[in-house]
């Protein structure tokens, strides 16, 4: 499949990661001199990594109260630093820390490694145990991070190897996806589906925990945005189409609902010049509010979400962010994202799974096979019938994700999937979907996600791990619920009861 005709900015361009490391004066200027040539190493090993998606900029060994408030206030006021990791190379005695950790508004990542993987056994003396501390130093700080309640995720390892880096990488997109949350401008095209509850929510205190900022603009401010798209736009928009999907017949030029094509193409270029005119990165639509638009809006959310903008159906802007930070978050990856809707189960003894999908804009980035372009009756919206991609999502390991407003605090609700695919052809279903097994299986990950009162509406990602969503929840100070293999029905209840306990009395605090 070609490329989106416009893509939004790399969310990993210009950013950095700050690599700061704690000494102190006692060791004298030939071991700090030792400590600075080998945690710019450290550092060199994360940045060269190809998994880690930014830059690993090393800033010079902090050996003092003043000098670590002054990094930290600096990576606080500098755009482009979306996160710090921490390492003490020596023993750096933690009261030091106080202030800077305290004034820190930018994630945290404790690294608890050394500069050699191996230790010298024949020759290892009080030298180089005095130069290599960090055994004892990162517990002293790590006491400091939890006597301070500081969030953070602590890496064990060498910098050197995989699976350190690939769990540094894995924060990294976490705190990527976080800084993508308070950069987000979310424009709702229209109100929310009458009735439904769990698409409400609090627009003013998501600003406030996670940076979004939520809007409403009349859909037919919409409307004359896409009426004044010109034709040679929409020409050059249905030549992709023709290049990058199989389109049936009646929708390709010449056919007898061509017309229904250009409109869809005029919809997707319309808001695109929308959403770039306002800044935003996610939108949102409601099919019972559509203004003078001709058709609801199927081909056009497909290709934008592909761009890698966040959406929610039916209003829904809660689920419309967290589709935007799967974006950012798997940006490079193998996979996608998506917004997604558990629809029907197959609930036969041995092969339960669910299918998902929704009523047109499922998107295309879980697929790599070549989606079909098709045109049919949509029996909502009172409007035209609609152009939509169709295709089946690749099968593979993914996670599904929710967000519900609890009241005080928002509660995120993940599910660890495997997409399967379905069981048979689906020739008289002509919308995209998936089809997954839940772990850990289908009837507790049903009771489990409906006690957490999980939303309907989710994020599929195929891209991203539990970790990273776990990772960015740490980040966010967010509630997270957890369904995955060893998930019992008692356990959960009792763990989200502890949970909701903890985050209702940490809250605001």
């Amino acid at each position: 499949m070609s490329s989106p005709s416009v893509a939004l900015p790399s969310p990993f361009a210009g950013k950095e990661i700050w690599f700061l490391t704690g000494s102190q004066d006692l060791y004298g200027e030939q071991t700090l001199a030792q400590v600075a040539d080998q945690s710019r190493q450290v550092a060199a090993w994360l940045d060269e990594a190809p998994a880690v998606p930014v830059r690993i900029v090393w800033k010079p060994v902090l050996k003092d109260r003043d000098a670590i408030l002054a990094a930290v206030l600096a990576a606080n006021a500098d755009e482009a630093c979306i996160g710090v990791v921490a390492w003490m190379h020596t023993f750096s005695p933690a009261k030091m820390w106080i202030a800077g950790i305290d004034a820190l508004s930018k994630p945290l990542l404790q690294l608890h490694t050394q500069y050699a993987a191996e230790l010298p056994w024949a020759t290892l003396d009080m030298d180089y145990m005095n130069l290599n501390q960090a055994a004892h130093g990162d517990r002293e700080f790590g006491y400091l991070l939890s006597r301070l309640g500081q969030p953070r995720k602590v890496v064990v390892g060498h910098a050197s190897h995989l699976r350190t880096q690939e769990r540094v990488a894995t924060w990294v997109r976490a705190a990527a996806g976080w800084d993508a949350l308070h950069r987000t401008r979310l424009v709702r095209f229209g109100d929310n589906m009458r009735g439904v509850a769990v698409t409400e929510g609090d627009k003013t205190e998501a600003e406030l925990r996670l940076g979004v900022s939520v809007n409403t603009w009349g859909v037919n401010d919409l409307v004359a945005v896409v009426d004044a798209v010109k034709d040679e736009e929409v020409d050059a928009l249905v030549e992709e189409y023709v290049e990058a999907y199989d389109v049936v017949p009646e929708l390709v030029p010449g056919g007898p609902r061509h017309e229904s094509l250009r409109y869809g193409a005029r919809l997707e270029a319309g808001m695109r010049r929308f959403l770039v005119e306002h800044g935003a990165t996610a939108f949102t639509t409601n099919f019972e509010d559509l203004g003078g638009l001709r058709q609801l809006p199927g081909l056009a959310v497909q290709r934008l979400m592909a761009e890698g903008y966040g959406f929610g159906a039916e209003g829904d802007w809660k689920t419309a962010a967290l589709v935007r930070a799967a974006k950012v978050m798997g940006h490079g990856l193998a996979g996608g994202a998506s917004l997604m809707e558990d629809y029907c189960y197959e609930m036969t003894p041995g092969r339960e799974k669910i299918l998902g999908a929704h009523m047109l804009e499922i998107c295309p980035s879980l697929t790599t096979s070549r989606p079909r372009l098709e045109i049919h009756p949509l029996g909502i919206g009172n409007r035209e019938d609609p152009v939509r991609l169709v295709f089946d999502a690749d099968t593979g390991p993914g996670v599904v994700v929710a967000m519900s407003d609890m009241r005080e605090r928002f509660r995120l609700t993940a599910n660890v999937v495997r997409v399967v695919g379905p069981d048979a052809p689906l020739p008289k279903l002509p919308v995209a979907r998936a089809v997954w097994e839940p772990e850990p299986d289908f009837a507790t990950s049903a009771e489990c996600w409906m006690l957490a009162g999980a939303a309907h509406h989710t994020v599929m990602s195929t891209a991203t791990t539990l970790e990273c969503w776990q990772d960015l929840a740490e980040i966010a100070g967010m509630e997270l619920a957890v369904i995955e293999e060893g998930t019992t029905t008692r356990g959960f209840v009792r763990d989200l009861r502890l949970s909701q306990v903890y985050h209702r009395l940490t809250q605001g605090l």
